[in-house]
């Protein structure tokens, strides 16, 4: 969705989800809403609907991006699909490219590909899921190389005589994803669209957009340097009831700060007395580009933070326990965004 009217906010805004599992659901059910949202989503004007790849973690069932990824794509007909991100180290770049040829094969013109390097979990889990690849994320770039080239058969083959099919000289847009100045410098040097994960990881956003324009090198991919920032919008009808709602995010945030895993709890009427000041704080941190509240809220912060950042997009990630009030904020979001 981009808006050129006066009354609205011009920016293209899309869906980053995890297929949350709340307390007392199931991954069944999140797979359920998350296609319900994204047929909403798709009503409304988003442009993306994006999924994320995390791993042994009780409140995400997101786990096998690709194929929730078909699951959405099938259920929709015009929204773009695709990954925010697949965590490339922690797989074979041809079989990534045979996954995403094999998307792109069944959804032509609708699949993203956007690729991160963090493990999406902790490092036990990484290296059960990395035992006969890389351990690290180090040799990204090498992945990445070896990823184009089976997809791009004008580039110089990374293993000749291997081809992905499907995939081969299938036109997959490729993202890269990052929370640091890594990504930011790779993006630029090879021209392709970054998105930057604001969402969990605000501090070094401003920097990393200043690396990533600066470095930017045209490419057959992209004319342009192309941003995309990750932020959370909890929006209801009352600024009370939002914040309200916000307090599923909170305690997810605080488990975080804390080391814990767990699914998604039900909103609180106060947070006092489930966090210290220093926890409380931390949090608001993590969550500094945040929108909390009701239209006006959105009308007053978006515009502000999109001055700030110069962003050519925006990725919207609501953890809110309750399927319709989170179908309700999305809602909310896309009619501020068109003037509404």
């Amino acid at each position: 969705m981009s808006i050129s009217s006066s009354k609205g906010i011009p920016v293209s805004i899309s869906v980053l989800d995890l297929a949350p599992i709340v307390a007392g659901g199931t991954a069944a059910q999140a797979f359920q809403n998350s296609l319900d949202l994204a047929r909403h989503a798709e009503q409304w004007g988003y442009r993306r609907f994006w999924l994320a790849e995390h791993h042994s973690m009780p409140g995400v069932a997101s786990s096998a991006t690709s194929i929730l990824i078909g699951h959405i794509a099938s259920g929709t007909k015009t929204i773009r699909v695709g990954s925010g991100g697949i965590m490339l180290p922690n797989h074979a770049p041809l079989v990534i490219a045979e996954q995403f040829g094999t998307l792109e094969s069944l959804y032509p013109g609708r699949i993203d590909l956007g690729l991160g390097r963090a493990p999406g979990s902790d490092m036990r889990t990484a290296r059960a899921l990395r035992r006969t690849l890389g351990q690290s994320g180090d040799d990204f770039p090498e992945l990445l190389e070896e990823l184009r080239s089976y997809l791009d058969p004008s580039l110089e083959p990374y293993m000749p005589g291997v081809r992905a099919i499907p995939g081969e000289g299938l036109d997959i847009p490729i993202w890269l994803l990052g929370s640091s100045g890594f990504s930011a410098q790779l993006a630029g040097r090879l021209g392709l669209p970054f998105a930057f994960a604001s969402h969990f990881a605000p501090d070094y956003l401003l920097p990393a957009l200043e690396i990533y324009r600066r470095s930017f090198q045209p490419s057959s991919a992209l004319q342009q340097p192309h941003v995309m920032i990750g932020i959370n919008v909890v929006a209801a009808d009352t600024v009370a009831e939002a914040r309200r709602l916000a307090t599923s995010a909170f305690q997810q945030f605080l488990n975080i700060i804390r080391g814990r895993t767990g699914q998604l709890q039900p909103p609180v009427d106060s947070m006092e007395g489930l966090w210290n000041d220093q926890e409380r704080e931390a949090v608001e941190r993590m969550l500094r580009y945040a929108i909390i509240g009701d239209r006006e809220t959105i009308r007053d912060r978006l515009p502000a933070i999109l001055a700030e950042t110069q962003a050519d997009e925006i990725i919207v990630a609501a953890q809110i326990y309750d399927h319709a009030a989170r179908l309700r904020s999305y809602q909310i979001l896309a009619e501020v965004v068109r003037g509404g």
